[in-house]
């Protein structure tokens, strides 16, 4: 059997849209992912749907001195894989080469004739330093920079040259957080002023991201509120700040396409729905197989229509089966997509909603007309009624499943100025998992999201 290949990608700090797109594009291609403890678990929508996921921290990952076990386990589950002949991602937080502990895995990869390729990634110190507004080097501030690792201070193996490195001009500590005071006395004893500012980032460019400043001989007031995962900057750079991530207005999109509403701000994405396939399509496909027998078919959202001509081409049809009907989409972003397929709707109505298409229909004769809806598990109920009124025989498929994700991140509503409702479900998840509304402000994309935010929250200020 032809073996695999290896990818060891660095996945980037933590939001996942950093990642590069080379990274991206393997991850989707692979057939197994095995991924660190550390990496956004939200990083892996970007991989193949149908690979085999498997996460390092499961395998007992650690980075005491039960280490060299697991990384053996780690290497002999890829050396299996690539045996497999099935190709395979090693995703690692981060870059790959700065604190990766990619050596031990190189050298076994090397051993066993592993073909192997590596992407970097963006590191957390050079993100940290991005979003905090601190550069690492400047211009007669600081021509040099160096990276440690703080979570082993006194190694006699490989001891710290504190004397050298208290003469530094910028310094970069990561896994720091529970020596942080010992680090900066080492410093001060060695000849640091005492009043070297440094900067703390927590979760750096996630959702909870905290940024903290301080002076090393000053920090007691401080130190009790850090938290990994931390990287620390110490350096005069830090006095040359620039605050542009504070002065930016902080967006928190809870939709599925944040790139479809371009906001002036920063834009945090948690989606509050999320779309699945159904277990059984039997009843779907049959009802397909019928299609010539409809006069329309009726689109109410993008995911209708890729679910209808997935169904459809695994049928072996393709669109030329259509050619008969007439098509109509409850808006612009349904009908985009149809066009994709080489459909253009017969009706998009200039009221983007149920009632718009009502209106819109109210406009034809569809007495006695076929209809074909297809639709979520969980969508309104409301446009088969009124078209059934109007003397239609209206068959509601449905193609799609619309469920509550289960990897909300808790949020600290207090460090966002705005957030965005894009559907009615997204309404009622957010009640579901957050209860009330926060005081921060609100938008609600079309009258019917705003209709549901105000049935479900009839108390609450809009």
């Amino acid at each position: 059997m032809k073996k695999g290949k290896l990818y060891i990608i660095g996945a980037g700090p933590g939001e996942p849209e950093l990642i590069t797109l080379k990274g991206k594009k393997i991850l989707s291609q692979c057939d197994v992912v095995l991924y660190d403890s550390l990496v956004d678990k939200s990083i892996l929508k970007y991989a193949n749907k149908k690979a085999e996921f498997i996460c390092a921290g499961e395998l007992g990952e650690t980075y005491s001195d039960g280490f060299l076990k697991n990384q053996c386990m780690i290497n002999e589950i890829i050396l299996k894989k690539v045996e497999e002949g099935k190709n395979v991602v090693r995703l690692k937080n981060g870059d790959p080469f700065i604190f990766g502990r990619a050596k031990e895995e190189l050298d076994f990869f090397e051993k066993n004739n592993i073909e192997y390729y590596v992407i970097p990634g963006i590191t957390a110190a050079n993100c940290s330093s991005v979003y905090s507004g601190v550069p690492l080097t400047m211009r007669n501030i600081s021509s040099s920079v160096i990276f440690l690792t703080g979570h082993q201070i006194e190694n006699p193996e490989n001891p710290i040259r504190w004397e050298l490195i208290s003469k530094l001009e910028t310094i970069v500590f990561y896994m720091a957080c529970e020596n942080i005071k010992q680090i900066f006395e080492k410093l001060i004893e060695n000849g640091m002023n005492r009043n070297m500012p440094f900067i703390a980032i927590h979760n750096v460019s996630k959702i909870d991201q905290r940024i903290f400043e301080g002076e090393i001989g000053n920090c007691e007031n401080i130190i009790f509120k850090l938290r990994p995962p931390l990287i620390i900057i110490i350096g005069n750079v830090v006095k040359y700040r620039f605050k542009w991530f504070e002065k930016r207005k902080k967006i928190l999109f809870f939709g599925l396409s944040p790139k479809r509403y371009f906001e002036d701000g920063i834009i945090f994405h948690v989606p509050l729905i999320e779309i699945k396939e159904l277990d059984d399509y039997s009843e779907f496909d049959e009802e397909l197989k019928k299609i010539k027998e409809y006069d329309w078919i009726i689109f109410t959202s993008r995911f209708g229509v890729i679910h209808f001509f997935k169904r459809l081409f695994y049928l072996n049809y393709d669109a030329r089966i259509l050619s008969d009907l007439n098509v109509a989409a409850i808006g612009n972003s349904t009908g985009n997509k149809l066009k994709r397929y080489g459909i253009i709707p017969d009706i998009i109505p200039k009221i983007e909603s149920s009632y718009g298409l009502i209106e819109e229909f109210k406009k034809i004769d569809i007495k006695n007309k076929k209809i074909l809806l297809p639709r979520s598990d969980i969508s309104d109920k409301g446009l088969k009624v009124e078209l059934e009124k109007m003397g239609c025989y209206v068959k509601s498929l449905i193609c799609y499943r619309n469920v509550l994700p289960s990897n909300i991140p808790e949020i600290d509503f207090s460090l966002f100025d705005e957030m965005i409702f894009t559907s009615p479900s997204t309404v009622r998840n957010f009640k579901k998992i957050f209860g009330k509304l926060p005081d921060i402000s609100i938008k609600c994309i079309g009258e019917v999201t705003e209709r549901a935010l105000k049935n479900e929250f009839y108390n609450e200020k809009i």
